[in-house]
């Protein structure tokens, strides 16, 4: 029982002195935190004074870069491809024949049709003479006639057939790999190469819906591609006349020239979109800029102390966002520090 009582009196002990120890230890900080005089030391932390200035608001996208033209190259007949008459990777003409089908199938049927075709004009031609002398009637002349139209039917849809055997560039580009041979035998379905248009790009971007109303057609924009320190000019010429209700965004496309071949479609592009030019702006780094639940926050020196402020952004560039509502001009605002700050924090500002 003795020993019981003195490793309970030992823990107690133990306790008390930890406490002691603790409520020792918290004065000797709050000693530190304060000056000699008994005030809380102040943080040095650095600052700007806000001020009006004009702003060239540029919006920061990223886009999309797609050929101007381009097409995925079949054929519409079925049957064994005869002749190939393109370069993989090559340019080609609009109206250049690109592979040509078997046609002799096809042009055994159209004979047969031309000589239907022309025993029905024949049939025809007697009929309206007989008809003339009243030697037959209405009746069995509009049914020669007819057979001569049907005949004449026949051998159009076999010559149409004909042609599609000819596969032709519907227009001037470049095309891509194949994926036949002479001797393939080739369907609908089959896809022989893509041929694109390179000599104008189309860059297809969205904007949010609040700077819907400050883009416009012919407006210039600037765009950059990976692994190039190039800055390229496009035009808008197109935009979508509604905001998709899914991302609350509004499609924009514009076209650059693209005669030296260096871009290529397919790839992204960082753009930087012109909107209105904004005079007595107020704008801060981006470092001081909290974001938090309900929004952003800045911190602002009033009387040596920080003061939390709820701020409205609108365009953020590298360096900077613009503020529309939350500061004035002439307040201090806290650059450096500011994710040990509290409200009421003593602090000392070097206005940088």
């Amino acid at each position: 029982m003795k020993i019981k009582y003195l490793v309970y009196a030992l823990l107690t002990i133990g306790i008390i002195g930890f406490i002691g120890y603790r409520i020792t230890e918290n004065k000797s900080e709050n000693a530190d935190s304060k000056d000699p005089k008994g005030k809380s030391k102040s943080m040095s932390v650095n600052g700007i004074v806000a001020s009006p200035q004009t702003f060239d608001n540029n919006l920061s996208l990223s886009g999309s870069i797609e050929a101007n033209e381009q097409v995925e190259i079949r054929s519409e007949v079925s049957g064994i491809v005869e002749g190939i008459y393109f370069q993989e990777g090559s340019n080609v003409s609009k109206g250049q024949v690109l592979f040509k089908v078997n046609d002799l199938e096809l042009r055994a049927q159209l004979r047969q049709t031309s000589t239907r075709e022309g025993l029905a004009s024949e049939n025809e031609r007697r009929a309206k003479l007989l008809l003339q002398k009243e030697a037959i009637s209405q009746e069995e002349y509009d049914l020669a006639r007819a057979d001569l139209k049907s005949a004449q039917a026949q051998s159009q849809l076999i010559k149409a057939q004909i042609a599609k055997t000819s596969v032709r560039a519907p227009f001037s580009g470049r095309i891509g790999l194949r994926s036949i041979s002479p001797g393939t035998y080739i369907t609908p379905a089959i896809l022989v190469a893509k041929l694109v248009n390179t000599g104008k790009l189309k860059i297809t971007f969205s904007i949010p819906e609040k700077y819907a109303s400050q883009v416009k057609t012919n407006t210039y924009i600037t765009f950059k591609v990976a692994g190039s320190d190039d800055k390229y000019t496009a035009k808008v010429y197109a935009i979508e006349p509604e905001v998709a209700v899914a991302t609350r965004t509004l499609q924009v496309r514009a076209i650059a020239e693209n005669s030296n071949g260096k871009l290529l479609p397919g790839t992204f592009a960082d753009v930087e979109l012109p909107l209105d030019i904004i005079k007595d702006a107020i704008v801060v780094p981006t470092e001081a800029v909290i974001p938090v639940q309900n929004g952003k926050k800045v911190f602002i020196s009033s009387n040596g102390q920080a003061k939390e402020v709820m701020i409205e952004t609108a365009t953020r560039t590298d360096a900077s966002i613009l503020v529309l509502s939350g500061l004035k001009p002439g307040d201090t605002v806290i650059t450096s520090g500011v994710m040990s700050l509290k409200n009421e924090t003593p602090v000392t500002v070097k206005i940088k």
